[in-house]
């Protein structure tokens, strides 16, 4: 195709910018690396993306849809792989006449500026940040993603043709306007948009990876991570949206805005107790503990003293039933240890020659002999080079890759396993009591990461009853998601306390007392800890999180805990406590399924299975009122 080079003008240029075809199906490989440039054809300027592959050809028009001369048909079979939400405010007067679109075999695209009507970043449920076009006629282009960076460099060279505005009902959709003589002064600058790179920083990084993320610090966050984080706009404004629209996905089911003005009345008065201190009295002649729930206490009150944790925790971590004499523990000890080195041959009679075709493996291996050789490298139970601590802590991950080898290892696993090694000295019982501390903290490691989003969604239903005063505050200051609350909860504060208070607010933890859920608990006591420090203040969001990941190693743990147990007391004693709050605190069970959708037929087996759900959580806790 012969071009006139005196029509044409390049503008701008990036490479890595890859095109997917089918976002929503992101199990096939469906991304495509390409150029996207902006170009001027004859003095008009067009946003055009072309595969690698295409390099020396000119960008067809749109691809997937049809134009016939008398004006066309779309082709309704094109479908982009994702939620069209944004389609709702594409909406343009029908007599309005559009560039004509080409059709052509292949996936680039030129689309003039003038027919482009908005850009879109979309939501995080994709996996990664995409850019979505839209055109004038309602046409939606496949999702861009800029694996390189250069999203920022892309819309300010835009910026000299098209003025963006941010939509009032969405906040990650900007609507595009001409740039001409009367609307030079119309619509915010560029700079005052905050648009986001998608590109390789911390943001993009912390969706495709958080643990390790969240590990490396969240003080280098700056403010592409609040802007990526933040509760979608939609939601806040929900009320004052054209109620002719569809209200917006993004709200979480089960979980409603709580506006608790309920009177939570005073604080009680709560004290800590001493360390468990004798074991022995609690064990009768047959070496069963007579008193499971007593022990219990006595840990949550104040924790175990150091020569007796090497015991009680095999019981706390469910290696020793509690109910379990001395002779049946000596035996669940052989069986425990046989079954543990069944396991380790596994793994250690693998040739290189077979892990060389088992990438998995490689992969798991690779990931724990890098964080074995930087957990907890100050402790002298792991300090130094060649220290058989560390050998103990690679060899028991890799045998819990085959104990569990869908999750594998997951950064933060060593972090876990750390203590429980130092405590136990053992490499069987670490072991198997890393399995029974997995039992608990498991899904905080899974890809999806639904049970971190959901213990992030907890903690904030917590603390909108608790204190409004501060979840308005860091609503306000686009900290309202807790995000930097997520190393918190995902290896249960191991890195905020020093090694030896770890120890202590562990084993508290494992009681599982006052509930399950103590740990959000712990976290409400911090944050109410520092609401002086925040509230009143000029912190904006990058100063929050630098605040909040400041506070390693500076709070005291004592004071923390009884916090917590303070919190936990003042919200079981209001009488009108949301349901929500009471779900999260276990003091009732979730809603029924006729609850949930009284209008609905249920099958035999639903129904059935609800009723065998039913039983199940009404023998634990009771039902919502």
């Amino acid at each position: 195709m012969g071009e006139n080079v005196e029509d044409y003008k390049l503008i701008f240029e990036k490479e890595g910018v890859y095109l997917h075809t089918n976002a929503k199906r992101s199990v096939q490989e469906t991304s495509i690396p390409g150029f996207i440039r902006i170009v001027e054809r004859a003095g008009q300027p067009a946003l055009e993306w072309s595969p690698l592959e295409d390099e020396g050809r000119s960008a067809p028009a749109v691809l997937y849809s049809k134009k016939d001369g008398e004006g066309g048909e779309e082709d309704t079979n094109f479908d982009p792989g994702y939620e069209p939400d944004w389609a709702v405010i594409s909406t343009v007067k029908k007599d309005r006449e559009h560039a004509p679109i080409k059709d052509s075999g292949q996936w680039a695209f030129s689309l003039p500026l003038s027919e482009l009507y908005s850009l879109r970043r979309a939501r995080f449920s994709l996996g990664r940040n995409f850019m979505v076009l839209t055109s004038r006629g309602g046409h939606p282009l496949p999702p861009l993603h800029f694996h390189r960076g250069g999203t920022r460099e892309l819309l300010r060279a835009l910026h000299r043709y098209i003025v963006l505005d941010q939509s009032p009902v969405d906040g990650r959709l900007f609507l595009v306007y001409p740039r001409d003589s009367s609307s030079a002064d119309f619509g915010p600058s560029f700079d005052k948009l905050h648009i986001p790179d998608d590109g390789s920083d911390i943001v993009t990084r912390f969706i495709h990876d958080p643990y390790a993320t969240t590990f490396g610090g969240f003080s280098k966050v700056t403010n592409f991570f609040r802007a990526a984080l933040r509760p979608p706009e939609a939601a806040v404004m929900r009320g004052a949206q054209d109620p002719g629209l569809p209200s917006q996905p993004d709200d979480e089911p089960g979980f409603e805005l709580i506006t608790c003005g309920v009177e939570l009345g005073p604080r009680p008065n709560v004290t800590r107790g001493q360390a468990l201190v004798q074991w022995e009295e609690f064990l009768d002649s047959e070496g069963r503990v007579k008193d499971p729930e007593k022990v219990k206490d006595l840990v949550f009150r104040g924790g175990v003293t150091p020569n007796l944790r090497k015991e009680v925790w095999k019981f706390l971590l469910g290696f020793y039933p509690w109910k379990s004499t001395s002779k049946e523990r000596e035996e669940i000890l052989r069986f425990k240890t046989d079954e543990y080195f069944r396991m380790k041959v596994q793994w250690k009679s693998v040739s290189e020659e077979q892990e060389m075709r088992n990438s998995l493996l490689r992969g798991y291996r690779s990931l724990i002999e890098r964080d074995v050789n930087r957990t907890d490298r100050n402790n002298t139970f792991f300090s130094g080079n060649d220290n058989p601590g560390l050998t103990l802590l690679h060899d028991v991950l890799m045998t819990y890759c085959m104990y569990n080898f869908d999750l594998g290892y997951v950064q933060g696993m060593s972090d876990l396993l750390s203590p429980i090694l130092f405590v136990t000295q053992n490499e069987v019982e670490s072991f198997w009591c890393l399995t029974g501390f997995m039992d608990l903290v498991h899904q905080n490691f899974e890809e999806s990461q639904e049970a971190m989003k959901q213990q992030l969604l907890q903690l904030s239903i917590l603390l909108k009853a608790l204190d409004p005063e501060l979840c308005d505050f860091l609503d306000s200051q686009d900290s309202g998601s807790l995000c930097f609350c997520f190393r918190w909860l995902l290896i249960w504060f191991k890195r905020e306390f020093s090694f030896e208070d770890i120890l202590t607010l562990w084993e508290v933890l494992w009681t599982r007392l006052p509930c399950d859920n103590f740990h959000l608990l712990i976290a409400c006591s911090i944050l109410e800890s520092q609401r002086g420090e925040l509230i009143g203040s000029d912190h904006d969001f990058n100063t929050i999180l630098k605040h909040i990941n400041e506070l390693t190693m500076k709070l005291d743990l004592q004071s923390v805990l009884l916090e917590a147990e303070v919190i936990y007391r003042q919200l079981v004693g209001c009488k009108d406590l949301p349901r929500q709050v009471k779900q999260v605190l276990g003091l009732c069970g979730p809603p029924s399924p006729a609850e949930e959708s009284p209008d609905s037929q249920s099958s035999e087996t639903e129904r059935l299975l609800g009723q065998a759900e039913g039983g199940a959580a009404s023998s634990h806790v009771p039902s919502c009122p």
